[in-house]
């Protein structure tokens, strides 16, 4: 017999202790509707919290449940469903889900002319490789630009940049996305423009100002940039938290997801080199290397050069680097080799080692270049030819490190593999760019070993289409009335129209585990506003404060908005608790304005779980999961209720 288990998982225990809450209120709510939405309610929090099962999954199940409400009404002592069935699936054509579908296929084209490689090469080489520099500039950065574009649009516009940046510099995307993500949702409160709740915020104030009682002054509307302050103090505290505490709450979780392994390293293990390596290098005027050609230099210094800047821009491989080629004084090399080797070329020459990647990061990164294997077939008409006869590196892009022959292997640094006739069955170690071996599959004199590389064809010549489609696209968002989803799906289907992504690629961009979690969502939120849940807690909540100073009940309104946007869309909590903020401020004497901006700053305060937009387009490609939302939004909930509500009593 087996044993039996008699301890309780703490899954079990939590299922037990939210079943007894739901029980609990079922006997509280004041109605069967809202007892049954409160239940729902809890069952997700519970499904997201604990990850029973995907939070994409979760969501469904959700969604499929509330549709089953309407077949089970009179079971469950309602006269109709929680939600119409007619409105079910509205999530998955809503503006939002069709917005974050349009940014990502944007995204995909503006990163397939390979714009968003320049932008990660820019980054780099203000920021280098430490994590303490790359997050405040990519955080930075992003939450300027998603104070006047929606900051789910400025978040998938670096989804691609932030890929880069990590496959280059090796730090987990799970370090870098979080942060983006957060600041991205922070920069919305930068200005008026910079989220729904903001844009709307002024509508709400003139409709409430119908209401008010005519011995109250009418609320004055704000202007764009009446939020800054506040904004900037919000963005500047959200990059220094993830500085200094970013190490102690973000994961460390997706290395694996890097594009390719460091050449270096696999060279170096497959060799035997414990020191070797790729250097930056100039040259200045006076060194003796000036006017001597790559082919002297690398024979007599035993030291690979895989790539040239001579002011006019990058050579690597087949582009212009051949052995030929003068080097002159300025010139940048990228060059390969054991450091013993390379201590003795820096000492003879006098050159200048860079610390770091500059000029080379881009064009060396593991998503453009690395260490391949190739094999010499039977029957290929370079046999009998040398590297040297056939210009190797000139002609096919490939920089000849080693030739494995049998038993035996000769690398460049013992000499002569340049000049040793090809066998068949010889394997060459190259170094090459991804787009020069891509070519080398097709050329029947090669076999070439290597598959596991990124295929990437970028269309550099589609760049004037993707940046005319992308400006027209940010002009109507900024300076046009058409609803976003529309704006954003013009430039989408501009991108696709004119071929700067085939369709199979915009399907490819889109992550379709954050359209399904977003949509089946969004008939939670509307079965709580349809209920009365929502103005149910709204009032529960004022009720139990009772008679305390003004900051308390200011206070107490951002938390409970902060709960709203966390169940419900940010501008469903907007239009609900505005009216009821107004209210709240006339009942307590402060100004009723203030308490309404309070609301839809606080719509913004979404870090907690990831039912926001943003958040949950970066769980996927961060590898996130609730627990990591829960422990670092947390800390960052706690501190936007703290810099919001001192920002908005010292600036109003």
């Amino acid at each position: 017999m087996g044993r039996v288990r008699i301890g309780l998982s703490s899954r079990e225990i939590a299922a037990a202790v939210f079943a007894l809450i739901a029980i609990w209120l079922a006997g509280v709510v004041p109605s069967v509707e809202i007892a049954w939405v409160m239940a729902v309610l809890i069952l997700t929090i519970y499904l997201f919290a604990f990850e029973i099962v995907g939070v994409d999954v979760a969501a469904v199940t959700v969604m499929v449940l509330l549709g089953l409400t309407t077949l089970l009404a009179p079971v469950m002592g309602l006269d109709s469903g929680l939600v119409p069935v007619a409105n079910l699936f509205d999530g998955f054509a809503s503006n939002a889900v069709i917005s974050i579908i349009a940014v990502m296929i944007i995204g995909a084209g503006l990163d397939k002319t390979g714009i968003m490689s320049r932008v990660a090469a820019f980054i780099m080489r203000i920021g280098g490789s430490t994590e303490t520099r790359i997050i405040p500039l990519i955080s930075g950065t992003v939450g300027v630009i998603s104070s006047f574009m929606q900051n789910v649009g400025a978040a998938a516009l670096f989804l691609p940049v932030v890929s880069r940046i990590s496959a280059r510099t090796r730090l987990p995307m799970s370090r870098l996305l979080m942060p983006m993500g957060f600041c991205a949702i922070l920069g919305g409160t930068i200005t008026m423009v910079g989220s729904s709740p903001l844009i709307l915020l002024n509508d709400l104030i003139l409709t409430s100002n119908k209401a008010l009682p005519e011995a109250v002054e009418p609320m004055q509307t704000f202007d764009l940039f009446d939020v800054t302050p506040i904004g900037i103090a919000l963005l500047l505290s959200g990059i220094a938290y993830f500085v200094l505490a970013g190490r102690l709450v973000l994961p460390s979780r997706g290395t694996d997801k890097i594009e390719a392994q460091d050449p270096m390293i696999y060279y170096a293990e497959t060799y035997g080199y414990a020191d070797f390596g790729v250097h930056e290098v100039r040259v200045p005027s006076t060194s003796p290397l000036v006017g001597v050609n790559v082919d002297d230099m690398e024979h007599r210094w035993r030291v690979r050069v895989v790539a040239v800047d001579k002011g006019d821009g990058v050579r690597l491989g087949s582009s212009g680097v051949d052995r030929s080629l003068g080097i002159e004084a300025g010139s940048r090399l990228a060059l390969m080799g054991a450091q013993e080797k390379f201590d003795s070329f820096v000492e003879d020459t006098g050159v200048e080692v860079q610390p770091d990647m500059e000029i080379f990061a881009e064009a060396l990164s593991a998503s453009k270049a690395g260490v391949a294997e190739i094999v010499i077939p039977p029957g290929s008409a370079l046999l009998g030819k040398s590297a040297r006869d056939l210009w190797m590196r000139k002609v096919y892009g490939l920089s000849v490190l080693a030739i494995r022959r049998g038993d035996e292997t000769l690398t460049f640094e013992t000499g002569g593999v340049r000049d040793l006739p090809f066998k068949p069955g010889d394997t060459l170690v190259v170094h090459t760019t991804w787009a020069d071996l891509s070519r080398l599959e097709k050329d029947r004199n090669f076999v070439v070993v290597t598959t596991e590389y990124p295929h990437e064809e970028l269309r550099p010549h589609k760049v004037p289409m993707a940046i005319l489609f992308f400006a027209i696209t940010l002009g109507l968002v900024l300076f046009s009335d058409l609803m976003l989803s529309v704006a954003l799906l013009t430039g989408a289907v501009g991108m696709i129209l004119t071929g700067v992504l085939s369709m199979d690629e915009a399907y490819e961009a889109v992550s379709w585990k954050t359209v399904f979690l977003l949509a089946s969502l969004i008939p939670l939120g509307l079965a709580v506003e349809s209920s009365g849940t929502a103005a149910w807690i709204a009032s529960q909540t004022l009720q139990a404060l009772g008679d305390v100073p003004i900051w308390v009940i200011q206070a107490a309104l951002a938390v409970l908005a902060t709960f709203f946007t966390l169940v419900m869309s940010n501008v469903g909590a907007t239009v609900l608790l505005v009216p009821l903020a107004v209210n709240m401020a006339l009942g307590a004497g402060a100004d009723p304005a203030v308490f309404a901006l309070t609301v839809a700053i606080a719509t913004s305060n979404s870090f907690l779980i990831p039912t926001h937009q943003v958040n949950a387009l970066i769980m996927g490609p961060g590898g996130y999961r609730v627990p990591d939302y829960m422990r670092a939004g947390g800390i960052m909930t706690i501190l936007f209720l703290v810099v919001s509500l001192t920002m908005l009593n010292l600036v109003f």
